[in-house]
């Protein structure tokens, strides 16, 4: 007999991150977990540091675990804000970022999220989106991203991006459809009224 497959998703929480880029997907993982997911789906909040960080806009998330003690993910959504500037530079964070993926963790990232992946190495060659503002410094990162500045996501397999604010909420529909069924996602999307 089979064991009933599990699924844990972490989403990222760190100082200055835009609001919606973590609470959007974090909507739609933790309804399709809650409500929908026919196996077993634990969403987890993760940051560097237990507590709470405070977003770009002075809302206060509260760190579920440490990356250190964090569970094995299968899942990583990596928001964007102002805090990427300095993830971006962060050796530690980039080590770790790269260990989840060579480990087999599917990574999503939302807005600027996807130059913290570029800085890392895991969009080399790969098609990318992200804010329509900082589509220009991909280049500036890593030359060999293929832009696409008019994808609301870009799934490549195992690295997928979006693009700013409200379109991480399309790209995590995207994933439930993926992980799940397009009618799971489908429920998601009713159960959260997003058109």
């Amino acid at each position: 007999m089979n064991p009933v497959p599990t699924l844990t998703a972490g989403v990222l929480f760190f100082a200055d991150v835009e609001e919606l880029d973590a609470v959007g997907p974090w909507e739609v993982l933790g309804y399709w977990a809650d409500h929908v997911a026919a196996f077993p789906v634990q969403v987890v909040a993760i940051g560097h540091e237990p507590g709470v960080v405070r977003c770009s806009k002075g809302l206060g998330l509260t760190v579920d675990c440490d990356v250190e003690h964090a569970p094995p993910l299968d899942l990583l959504v990596h928001p964007g804000g102002d805090g990427t500037d300095k993830l971006q530079v962060d050796d530690e964070h980039l080590a770790w970022l790269r260990t989840l993926h060579g480990g087999g963790t599917l990574m999503a990232s939302v807005c600027t999220g996807s130059l913290v992946f570029a800085a890392a190495g895991l969009l080399a060659g790969r098609p990318a989106t992200t804010h329509w503002r900082y589509m220009d410094f991909f280049p500036e990162i890593d030359s060999s991203v293929e832009v696409r500045a008019d994808d609301r996501y870009v799934d490549t397999g195992s690295v997928i991006t979006s693009a700013g604010v409200s379109a991480g909420i399309d790209m995590a529909l995207h994933l439930v459809s993926r992980l799940d069924s397009p009618e799971a996602a489908a429920e998601v999307r009713r159960g959260i009224q997003y058109k």
